[in-house]
């Protein structure tokens, strides 16, 4: 059991950790420093400082005072994340105490997963099969990209034994499930191979970091959101540079490389592949079963939203009501039932917003194809943009109508 003879010293440790959980779990830092300063006032030090970043968090308990620093190590399961919601909930309640707390943030990192490893990697098939028959819903597309799923899992579980494949993964990984796809391509088994190859990709992909990064910099977090953008662009040109080496090997023509939607399986492609994906995300993230509904319902907000948006204007339109559908979808679920995290039931939607697929798309074909417009990067840019934008939107939004109804409750 954790105990400190500075009752000061005690609460720092308490806010740095759970800062640092929070920073893990993929929150933009303006939310984190907002909770963090929420929990410092109900536990009598209004004046915190609090500076979080990608790989840190900074506390202290009022100007010039001593100040902790606790460092970020990975990320986190969604459980494990909705285990920091329910921290914070408690403290924010009063009816945890400091100890308690303590010791159950640093036991996060050593929760094994609620299923055995087997059922994992058949979630991560499950979300990929259920992106495929979203984004590219074609019978050869879908199976193509299962069997990619399955070659991406094996390097995933393989670079938790090696450093090298762990440091190379985005490349390995993209160049892998391209080669599949460019062969099958070839041999006429399948058209827009493009599209084909990112589905078993998406849950690598750096969509929703790209997307807290361009959040992070409209709300002044210059230095956290820069880092998180260049880490990002990075990751993608590491998988660019996987699918490029591959379609090199294949001599593929720039022509094949176009951004082709395959449609032959009609309507009930997008409902399968909604449930396909609240399924693998279960299995693969191990949230609790109550979540998985709210889940759910978030992503056919999202996704619906979308679509919507598309339909009336355009890809960049059609983020912004997404996000926005998304964001505002989660507030209300928290609204509804306060002991359910808002961020676990709103990070899978990142995955239908496909912010990182499209960029994926863009790079390939400014890397293989030489007559590649640059205003195809500009298209993504304002994508990521619109989604950013969506959530800022319904963040603000959510704020106020909840400050609403407290202002209602104390009326009475």
């Amino acid at each position: 059991m954790t105990s400190t003879a500075d009752p000061d010293l005690q609460v720092r440790r308490l806010l740095v950790h759970l800062g640092a959980a929070m920073v893990a779990t993929g929150q933009p830092v303006s939310d984190i420093e907002e909770d963090v300063r929420e929990v410092a006032a109900g536990l009598g030090h209004p004046d915190v400082q609090i500076a979080a970043g990608p790989t840190g968090v900074h506390v202290n308990l009022s100007s010039g005072e001593p100040s902790t620093f606790e460092a970020v190590q990975g990320s986190l399961r969604l459980d494990q994340a909705a285990e920091v919601r329910t921290i914070r909930h408690h403290l924010v309640q009063g009816s945890i105490s400091l100890d308690q707390a303590i010791d159950q943030l640093l036991a996060l990192s050593s929760r094994p997963p609620r299923y055995p490893v087997w059922l994992a990697n058949l979630g991560w098939v499950g979300i990929t099969v259920g992106i495929a028959l979203i984004l590219q819903p074609g019978r050869a597309n879908v199976g193509f990209a299962a069997v990619g799923a399955v070659l991406v899992v094996a390097l995933v579980r393989l670079s938790t034994r090696v450093r090298l494949v762990a440091t190379l993964l985005p490349t390995l990984a993209a160049f892998a499930v391209a080669c599949l796809v460019f062969a099958g391509s070839q041999a006429c088994w399948l058209d827009g191979p493009l599209r084909t190859l990112l589905p078993p990709l998406a849950v690598l992909l750096p969509g929703a970091l790209l997307v807290t990064a361009m959040s992070e910099l409209a709300t002044g977090h210059m230095v956290a959101g820069a880092s998180r953008l260049t880490f990002g662009v990075v990751q993608l040109l590491l998988f660019t540079l996987g699918i490029a080496v591959a379609a090199r090997l294949f001599a593929v023509p720039p022509a094949e490389l176009a951004n082709l939607r395959v449609d032959d399986l009609g309507w009930w492609a997008a409902p399968l592949g909604l449930g396909l994906i609240t399924v693998g995300i279960g299995l693969l993230e191990s949230p609790s079963l109550t979540l998985l509904p709210w889940i759910g319902l978030v992503l056919v907000l999202a996704f619906g939203a979308q679509t919507l948006g598309q339909a009336l204007s355009g890809p960049v339109l059609g983020s912004f009501a997404g996000a926005l559908a998304a964001s505002l979808g989660a507030s209300a679920v928290e609204g509804l039932r306060p002991d359910l995290p808002r961020l676990v039931v709103f990070l899978p939607a990142f995955w239908l917003l496909v912010p990182g697929s499209l960029g994926l798309v863009s790079t390939t074909q400014l890397a293989v194809s030489t007559g590649v417009s640059a205003s195809t990067l500009t298209g993504v840019l304002g994508v990521v943009s619109g989604i950013a934008l969506g959530l800022l939107v319904g963040a603000a939004l959510a704020q106020s109508l909840r400050r609403g109804l407290r202002r209602a409750r104390h009326a009475r």
